[in-house]
């Protein structure tokens, strides 16, 4: 007797479980801060050169577009960093039950997001 399976998968309507989320974030996370390194590498350089530079980049991080994108990267840095320390302790075997890696991919949401709230505000 045939199988009734789906022709196709529709990404946008299946119901990923919460460890997954985190782990498709943490993958993402990671491409867009490589992506955005040249925009760091620059930034830091500008602080660096001379007077004139660090006024550049005072100039520019003061602009409120730049302001919301460096607080989205600051956001993906920090949820990657949470994600990386968690998945360091699953390939140690520790949080492997479905229990406590549900509560651990939460606690990185919960974290990531409190740090990125504490950091914007602390620098705005």
């Amino acid at each position: 007797m045939p199988k009734s399976r789906p022709k196709h998968l529709n990404l946008l309507t299946i119901r990923f479980p919460v460890m997954a989320v985190v782990s498709g974030m943490h993958r993402i996370s990671g491409a867009v801060l490589f992506l955005f390194l040249p925009l760091f590498l620059w930034l830091w350089q500008e602080t660096l050169g001379s007077r004139e530079s660090f006024e550049t980049f005072r100039s520019v991080v003061s602009n409120p577009l730049m302001k919301i994108i460096l607080l989205g990267l600051l956001w993906g840095y920090l949820h990657h960093l949470c994600a990386g320390i968690r998945h360091l302790a699953l390939d140690l075997h520790l949080g492997i039950e479905l229990a406590a890696a549900r509560a651990s991919s939460v606690a990185v949401l919960v974290a990531s997001i409190g740090l990125t709230v504490i950091a914007g505000v602390a620098l705005w």
